[in-house]
């Protein structure tokens, strides 16, 4: 269910602080529409030198961005929040230090036209062995938009007999 969230930063936001709060807006969103439903909101930021990078706002930004990202170490962060339907909650906070390769100007315009690539914080998705990458450290999965082993440990605090 996508969530009307509106995905903006707070001016002096840390980068942990908009994932969690952009990720719980989602989930308690997505969670009055789905009052019996375990619901599950991530929100994923890019940062790189001091800037927090969301979603672009056009296909120029993407290219500015992008650009930027091929040509400095940044850092991914996702935040998750959990709902349950008895109304518990938990939320936590994943992500990985990058390096990507360095792309050559019409090859990050190629990149930006794929689907997909400007309704991504960062304008790429991690792929597995994705050769754009050279170094990632840390959760592989928050970079993706999910952190998975973040994930499975809220679910096994709700539920720890199965």
């Amino acid at each position: 269910v996508s969530p009307c969230v509106d995905e903006c930063v707070r001016p002096g936001e840390t980068v942990g602080a908009a994932a969690l709060r952009l990720a719980e807006a989602k989930a308690r969103d997505v969670g009055r529409r789905r009052p019996a439903g375990l619901v599950i909101g991530a929100d994923t930021l890019v940062v790189c030198d001091a800037e927090i990078m969301g979603k672009p706002v056009d296909r120029r930004d993407a290219i500015r961005i992008l650009t930027r990202l091929t040509r400095r170490p940044h850092r991914v962060v996702t935040g998750v929040f959990v709902l349950a339907p008895d109304g518990r909650t938990a939320a936590a906070c994943s992500g990985a230090r990058l390096r990507m390769r360095r792309m050559g100007q019409e090859e990050i315009e190629r990149y930006v036209d794929t689907p997909g690539a400007l309704d991504r914080a960062g304008v790429y998705a991690l792929q597995e062995d994705d050769p754009n990458v050279e170094v990632l450290v840390g959760s592989p999965s928050a970079v993706m938009g999910l952190p998975v082993e973040a994930l499975c440990r809220i679910l096994r605090e709700f539920y720890p007999q199965g």
